[in-house]
């Protein structure tokens, strides 16, 4: 068994940079969250998956995410996240891995994440190929400290636990 460990954040993008921003929804570990300011990122921002990557990425010693999908590449732009993780997916299970499973805590002032806990679990098991059991999510605020406390942006830790696929 092998256990990795992945951060992200991003911030939120300012409503008053001409853009839809506020009036958009952001996607978080896969799913739509209507009424979430767009976070700040090269890809869609998925901040959740991003950190889910670089966990099972550290587990399996196979780099992180900016090796794999570099922000200067520009194929990388405004990608669908959840299919770089399914690409990360396959390519430790081409490695002789698997995932056992994975813990996530999202820091944020907003979105509230309890609603949607049930819905990013689900999508989040479809995406590793593990039971909807083996994936936690839990939302949790910074009480107003630091950046993310201020409702500036996301962070997200992750653990992943990795275990060699059976041949």
């Amino acid at each position: 068994m092998r256990v990795g460990f992945g951060y992200d954040s991003h911030r939120f993008m300012d409503c008053g940079s001409g853009t839809d921003a506020c009036a958009s929804s952001q996607r978080l570990g896969g799913v739509e969250i209507s009424g979430c300011p767009r976070l700040k990122g090269h890809s869609d921002a998925d901040v959740l998956i991003h950190a889910v990557i670089d966990a099972i990425l550290g587990a399996t010693a196979l780099g992180d995410i900016g090796s794999h999908f570099p922000d200067t590449d520009s194929c990388w732009k405004d990608a669908d996240s959840a299919k770089l993780l399914d690409f990360v997916v396959q390519e430790i299970s081409d490695a002789g891995y698997r995932i056992g499973n994975v813990d996530v805590a999202v820091i944020c002032e907003r979105p509230k994440l309890r609603p949607h806990v049930d819905s990013i679990r689900s999508c989040l098991a479809n995406h590793l190929r593990v039971p909807v059991g083996s994936v936690s999510v839990k939302g949790k605020t910074n009480e107003g400290m630091d950046a993310i406390g201020e409702g500036l942006g996301i962070a997200v830790h992750a653990v992943a636990l990795v275990e060699a696929a059976d041949r």
